[in-house]
């Protein structure tokens, strides 16, 4: 394999600052919060932080190395139907914001997994506080390692040596400075990743003689194949599974999951964690239409000699740093820029990952069982960001049998996710659900997510339901031909249909059996006559529609309303510490 030029010294100085920058901004939390005497300051920054940055964290959080160097590989292999994403992440945080913040927001918990137990039982718990750290852990191992390699492969950066930097450095700011500090490096970091996509988009638009070149070339090789709205589920990407399996994929990430809802949770009031997800959703947008941009570009470039086809490449994830050393490498520094962006993905993944690992091994499994001062437990909590820092980096190395990056990443959140989903939505949702219904959907759905993801690994869905599109190679000079062999011979009957069902319906297959299964054990084991703590299920007054329908109600009858006024009694109180609103809505005289 040939490269298209090697990394400079400026590259490597442009990367190393990056790493400098956010480990100092652990050391300056750690010291200007004099120590976070307590968990709370610890893991949910004192709940007092604001919506931008939170938003800007959330983006970051699940917005990886994956999305950076995985999304536009996806395009250049599949077309640009995955932009079609963007309509998912509407409605996931409509959901998001309607249905799961103001329950965990109102009941002011440090682990989501804490309501499992107000709602269910503490098995069930301990069994949601299991799933997510293995769904985190083998998650963070991938995001680390993926990228690592990919690079290493094309640029030469030292493999090891990038994962232990990352790993290192990630572990060193969290467990000196905590949620703050994660949360206001994820907004150096998505600034960083902005910068690398957005100077590989204005370099391709030059050298290919403007946009209307790329889509030109991309709509010619049949990359702009966006509006398929076959129902076909075994189809891999179609309109149907990206809107409605991505959004159940991240309703699962920004809904339950806790390296999310940590983040909301730290917001100074209702209002300004639901802020931060609106906001958040554009930031997703601006991320994924850039990505999806860099794929175009991609396919522009090298529509006529594919690097992967030609063996200049060994893997397709490594296309995106392979165009930024072609197109990039006279500009010093600027190829380091691009990878900076991809560790600033990894850098702000694993470290939300870490504090959220910290976080329910504290609220779940110490906090309940040892009778500790909060000085103690703000130790542990660092304890546990340093242990699970380790760990994540040691589960790098099982990385490298998951396959391509993106596919890889969504499965392992679905399959876990997907059922976790189901199994809050059904607390929420379903004043009936009780114990026995919860665990029987819990179980159901987990088993059956993984035996169609399982069969999936082992049996890959044909081309005719993955349809790839065309890679050409007349351009280049390479002599040599591919060694094709045919994977498709020897299959059982469930290969070509349940095991070739589209990945990204792992996630709402799980989700829909806990509940249906849930609800039916539920009724049957007399949960119609369940007892509900009020303020786990929703209610009509955790709609903004409803509260919205309030105010103007109140406005019409009296004829004058203040609005701030409003706003603080719908948002502002709903958690006892923190009752004021920040974004003011009136003119200062």
């Amino acid at each position: 394999m040939s490269s298209a030029a090697s990394f400079s010294v400026w590259d490597y100085v442009v990367f190393t600052l990056m790493l400098v920058i956010s480990a100092g901004i652990g050391v300056y939390y750690a010291f200007s919060g004099r120590g976070q005497s307590s968990s709370a300051d610890f893991l949910v920054g004192g709940r007092s932080m604001t919506a931008v940055p939170v938003a800007l964290s959330l983006s970051a959080s699940f917005m990886s190395a994956i999305t950076v160097l995985g999304t536009p590989v996806e395009v250049y292999q599949y077309g640009a139907v995955f932009i079609l994403i963007c309509f998912a992440y509407v409605l996931m945080v409509a959901v998001s914001s309607e249905i799961f913040l103001p329950i965990f927001y109102r009941l002011g918990i440090t682990s989501t997994y804490e309501y499992l137990e107000m709602r269910y039982s503490k098995v069930i718990r301990l069994f949601g506080t299991v799933l997510f750290i293995i769904q985190t852990v083998l998650y963070t191992g991938l995001v680390i390692y993926a990228p690592a390699l990919a690079l290493n492969q094309v640029t030469g950066v030292d493999l090891w040596g990038a994962v232990m930097s990352t790993g290192v450095v990630c572990t060193l700011y969290c467990t000196l400075g905590g949620l703050k500090a994660v949360v206001w490096t994820d907004v150096f970091q998505v600034g960083i990743m902005f910068a690398g996509l957005l100077a590989v988009i204005i370099q391709s638009v030059l050298l290919q003689g403007g946009i209307s070149t790329i889509i030109s070339d991309s709509a010619q090789g049949g990359r702009l194949n966006i509006w398929d709205f076959d129902p076909n589920p075994l189809r891999r990407h179609t309109f149907w599974s990206i809107t409605v399996g991505g959004t159940f994929l991240w309703t699962s990430v920004y809904g339950i999951n806790q390296a999310q809802v940590q983040r909301y949770i730290s917001c100074k009031s209702m209002f300004h964690a639901k802020m931060a997800l609106y906001i958040n959703l554009v930031c997703l947008w601006a991320i994924s239409i850039c990505s999806v941009f860099c794929g175009l570009c991609l396919y522009s470039f090298y529509k006529n000699c594919d690097p992967w086809t030609a063996r200049k490449v060994s893997a397709l994830d490594q296309l995106m740093p392979y165009l930024v050393l072609d197109i990039l490498s006279e500009y010093p520094g600027v190829p380091g820029l691009f990878v900076a962006a991809a560790y600033s993905g990894t850098l702000s993944t694993v470290s939300s990952s870490v504090n959220a690992l910290a976080a329910v091994t504290i609220a779940d499994l110490i906090r309940p069982y040892l009778s500790l001062s909060e000085k103690q437990l703000s130790w542990a909590s660092k304890g546990m960001s340093l242990f699970y820092g380790a760990v994540c980096i040691g589960m790098a190395g099982v990385a490298s049998l998951m396959g391509g990056m993106l596919q890889a990443a969504i499965s392992i959140v679905g399959v876990v996710g997907g059922p976790l989903l189901g199994l809050f939505s059904l607390g929420i949702l379903f004043p009936c659900a009780n114990a026995k219904g919860g665990l029987a959907g819990l179980i159901s759905g987990l088993a059956l997510s993984l035996w169609v993801c399982i069969g999936a690994q082992i049996y890959p869905p044909r081309p005719e339901n993955s349809r790839p599109l065309a890679l050409v190679t007349h351009s280049c000079n390479f002599s040599g031909s591919a060694n094709w062999t045919d994977p498709f011979l020897l299959r059982p009957f469930l290969a070509d249909n349940w095991y070739s069902l589209s990945y990204l319906y792992f996630g709402p297959l799980g989700t829909v059996t806990v509940i249906t299964v849930g609800l039916v054990v539920s009724i049957l084991s007399g949960g119609r006559q369940t007892k509900v703590q009020s303020g786990l299920t929703i209610s009509k007054e955790d709609l903004t529609f409803y509260k919205a329908y309030n105010i103007l109600k109140v406005s019409g009858g009296a004829g004058k309303f203040d609005l701030d006024q409003e706003l603080d009694k719908s948002f502002g109180k709903t958690n006892f510490a923190f009752c004021d609103v920040e974004l003011s809505t009136q003119t200062p005289a």
